[in-house]
């Protein structure tokens, strides 16, 4: 994280613990924090180390009196250089030591459940039930400051272009977003419910209708999905929508926000972000948030192996992966079965033994012409030595399942410090159709067509550009965002394609619809999540070390005991009944 100021000392203390240097020689200051170490040298010489979370000092006692470890205290000393030889260069303050004239006990504190220190390891969810022991830690402050910084860097970034920052409702009605919904129960209205807001997404819509132009939001968002590393059931995302504008504009509006944010977090100025199109993102990359920190690009082989003669290659699409080893039998196994995980009807492989003549050992080598393997060869630039993957399937199944294994082959190459920002563009606005023949939506369906693909909207709708944009940073989604339909009769023709009819879409986005009879301003926007970003420019593996109380993966909140039962009559005025209690009895 990059350099921060100190704030003011006040109230009991005269200095934070990070300001105290050689500077304050001979100087008498009173500093407060938490016993983190006691040593005891001999009969009264006492060595104990204070921490706050600016920094760490060593306070010199004569004897330990009633001090205990991780007790709260405040102690009044004089600052002095400590003896030759003994200096700390771990620490910031390691040059100097407090000698201590008067200390006092705050807070005792019992024995402590758990390890504070940084290297121990302790199971996550212990770490969870005492929450408010683990946020001590050095790493805990770290990320919680730097996610304070992340939110005053996003909003000072918004304002200066002009955004307002709006509160929208918490108690919101349900919305098509895709994931589900936690609902509340009204008591004033039995058998009615409000939902938590999975996004502030049709509420920032209607702000732009009622002419707030530029609208932002650090926002609170719920959703009942299931949980992994960079998923909770509440999350923080900023959000923003603005009128008039085109999907340039908003990026660059998001641009500036991430750069300030990078600037705030890691001290690095000028981050690129550049842009390419999700076409180009699967075809080399084999993924629509590609990690670009390694090389490993998939190679479209399909005119080379056209008339190879394997039936096996014989698909829409053929991509190749090099990988510069001789992989084993076994890991070949391995990395078919995780292509067809992927979806893929399996993988081949082509191991070059020799150039001049070709040599190729696989399985499909007798099947193939001569002609259609010296084209792999070159078509991929393969050497002796390499293996070639290849995977033939329709397009997005073959880059999907090829992508998958050059993760699994080449992550560990990334450099971990690397920032790698870049939009992604142009994604299909559709993704397939449904049971019933219907197309279904890639975005949401109030996504802009691309403009140079309205005409291939009723003819050939697969083929249909959206004006939707994804920021991705190391391999990870960030956010997404869109320029939306804002004319009545394109988000008819919309509707249409995905099967709504008038009464259905007026069920569904009623309230919505009616506002865009009264003079909608074309408008876009985006979101993207700040628990994710800010775990990304930490190292963090899991959003849960950026969250001051996160749920574990089963959803349940170990320090909290949540959720938990309520009693009947709680329910009962909720117009709720306690099924699930006898359920859990095994009873109906």
């Amino acid at each position: 994280m990059s350099e921060r100021t100190l704030p003011p000392a006040a109230g009991l203390r005269t200095h934070y613990i990070g300001a105290l240097d050689e500077s304050l020689l001979d100087r008498d200051v009173s500093v407060c924090g938490w016993v983190a170490r006691i040593r005891e040298h001999g009969e009264h010489l006492v060595f104990v180390d204070v921490r706050d979370h600016t920094g760490t000092v060593q306070c010199v006692m004569d004897g330990r009196g009633s001090l205990h470890t991780e007790a709260a205290v405040r102690i009044e000393g004089q600052v002095a250089r400590r003896p030759e030889g003994t200096e700390n260069t771990d620490l910031a303050t390691g040059a100097i030591e407090l000698r201590v004239q008067h200390a006092e006990v705050l807070g005792d504190a019992d024995p402590l459940p758990l390890p504070l220190d940084e290297h121990a390891e302790v199971e996550e969810t212990t770490r969870l039930r005492w929450r408010y022991l683990d946020l001590r830690r050095a790493r805990m402050q770290r990320n919680l400051r730097a996610r304070a910084a992340t939110n005053a860097a996003i909003r000072r970034a918004m304002e200066a272009q002009g955004f307002v920052e709006v509160e929208t409702p918490l108690l919101w009605t349900p919305t098509p977003e895709g994931a589900r919904e936690f609902l509340v129960p009204s008591r004033t209205q039995p058998g009615s419910v409000y939902s938590l807001p999975q996004s502030p997404q049709i509420a920032k819509q209607l702000l732009m209708i009622g002419g707030v132009d530029r609208y932002y939001q650090i926002a609170r968002c719920l959703r009942d999905e299931d949980l992994r590393a960079d998923r909770q059931f509440e999350f923080t995302q900023l959000d923003l929508e603005a009128s008039f504008v085109t999907q340039e504009d908003v990026r660059s509006f998001v641009s500036a926000a991430i750069r300030e944010v990078i600037r705030s977090v890691r001290g690095v100025d000028d981050v690129p972000i550049g842009t390419i199109t999700w076409h180009e993102a699967m075809t080399r990359w084999g993924s629509d948030k590609p990690d670009r920190r390694f090389g490993m690009e998939l190679v479209d082989v399909t005119e080379a192996v056209r008339d190879s003669g394997a039936r096996a290659l014989a698909a829409d699409y053929v991509t190749a992966l090099v990988v510069a080893e001789p992989l084993s039998r076994s890991r070949l196994d391995e990395l078919t079965q995780r292509a067809r995980s992927a979806g893929a009807k399996g993988l081949a492989w082509f191991r070059v033994e020799s150039r001049t003549p070709l040599e190729i050992a696989s399985p499909l080598a007798k099947a193939m012409t001569p002609a259609a393997l010296e084209a792999l060869v070159e078509r991929t630039g393969a050497e002796v030595g390499d293996t070639i993957l290849v995977v033939a399937d329709r397009f997005e199944v073959a880059c999907t399942a090829l992508g998958t294994i050059r993760l699994a082959l080449g992550r560990h190459l990334a450099d971990p410090d690397a920032l790698d920002v870049f939009w992604v563009i142009d994604f299909p606005l559709f993704e397939g159709v449904d049971d019933e023949g219907h197309l279904v939506s890639a975005h949401h369906p109030f996504t802009m067509p691309h403009a140079d693909d309205m005409d291939l909207l009723e003819r050939e709708p697969l083929r249909v550009r959206s004006q939707s944009y994804d920021l991705v940073m190391n391999g990870w989604e960030l956010g997404s965002g869109s320029i939306r339909i804002h004319r009545p009769d394109l988000q008819a023709q919309i509707f249409g394609l995905l099967g709504l009819d008038e009464q259905a879409a007026a069920d569904r986005f009623g309230f919505l619809l009616d506002a865009f009879r009264f003079g909608p301003p074309p408008h876009g926007g985006f979101a993207f999540g700040i628990d994710r970003l800010v775990a990304l420019l930490l190292g963090e593996e899991t959003i849960r070390e950026v969250i001051a109380f996160p749920k574990t993966q089963s959803g349940q909140d170990p320090m909290t005991g949540a959720p938990k039962p309520v009693d009947d009559g709680v329910l009962a005025a909720l117009g709720l009944e306690a099924r699930r209690r006898e359920l859990r009895s095994g009873t109906r």
